[in-house]
């Protein structure tokens, strides 16, 4: 009979135990909906202000986006007239920005391989601050501090493509330098010692394993960086001036970009045209502006796809 009743005891417990870890407490239930409801609110609140600026910009943008805006440049256009387009404008910003990635990739990769691998002591505390101070920097002061470097080979007035490249240089190097200096350090160290203990020089090891292996975040770092400085206006206005002529060399002449070409468009505001006039358009700038911003975005969003495509197709694959 007591082993029954044990036996019953010990059923009822288990129950009892069952039921006190499956039913929530009501407080807690109430908190958690609260909790989920403020998410789900604030994603809506950071949400909608991104997608009603991507609205605006392809209804506005959408109707002059066409073969003849991208293929033509605003060479002779004038007024209200119903031609010109962003070619050359995009050939500045791509022409610009690979300049721009040439000069600071190396640099950026390399500073961030000393502070992760060999730095130590008060060069590397000097190095990290004045990367984190540069991180702060505004754009015009790069475009100054780009101006005033080649003003004293150069002369006054000289506005380059290579001096608007230099300019964004500034801008993207401590983005490198701290994006691939975060890659770095996530590689484990037993990687580094199985190098070491193999026989392998140090430098190898950095070539071979450290940076294969953080290829990928590297590369989205870089891209990253890119996405950022491509749409800065007030270094090229600065630096690079303004042009309507296609231009593919950094190193002659001013070059366009399609910020500035956005703002430029935008400062020469409604044309004035007469009343009989049939090919003036009075808002015919500010529809070019719209459809060079609509580029620029859409530039932005396949440098970020690319971005996801390199980490997935080359981060380390887990066997």
């Amino acid at each position: 009979m007591s082993a029954t009743t044990s036996i019953t005891d010990d059923a009822g417990a288990v129950e009892r135990t069952r039921a006190l870890l499956t039913s929530a407490d009501t407080g807690r239930r109430r908190t958690d909906r609260a909790m989920t409801v403020l998410i789900y609110g604030a994603f809506t609140l950071a949400v909608i202000p991104l997608v009603s600026l991507l609205w605006t910009v392809v209804v506005n943008g959408i109707e002059r986006f066409n073969g003849d805006f991208l293929f033509t440049s605003m060479r002779g256009v004038f007024g209200g007239m119903d031609m010109g387009g962003a070619y050359h404008a995009a050939v500045g910003t791509l022409m610009i920005t690979l300049t721009a990635t040439v000069i600071s990739v190396p640099i950026g990769l390399l500073v961030a391989i000393y502070l992760v691998e060999y730095g130590r002591g008060a060069l590397a505390r000097a190095t990290t601050f004045f990367v984190d101070v540069m991180t702060g920097i505004p754009s015009i002061v790069a475009g100054l501090f780009a101006f005033a470097l080649f003003t004293i080979f150069l002369g006054p007035g000289a506005k380059l493509g290579i001096i608007a490249a230099v300019a964004l240089s500034v801008l993207m190097i401590p983005v490198v330098v701290r994006s691939c200096e975060e890659m770095l350090k996530l590689v484990p160290n037993e990687l580094r010692e199985a190098s070491y203990a193999l026989g392998v020089p140090k430098w190898l090891t950095i070539v071979r394993v450290v940076l294969r292996t953080s290829v990928a975040g590297i590369t989205t770092g870089v891209l990253l960086s890119i996405a950022r400085v491509i749409g800065e206006t007030a270094p090229i206005l600065i630096t690079a001036g303004v042009s309507d002529s296609i231009n593919f060399n950094p190193f002659d002449g001013r070059m366009m970009t399609l910020p500035v070409y956005i703002f430029s468009q935008y400062r020469q505001g409604p044309v004035p045209c007469r009343e009989d006039a049939l090919d003036c358009l009075v808002g015919i700038n500010f529809d070019r502006a719209w459809a060079a911003a609509l580029l620029l975005i859409i530039i932005v969003m396949l440098l970020n796809l690319i971005g996801r495509l390199v980490t997935r197709w080359f981060s380390p694959k887990l066997r």
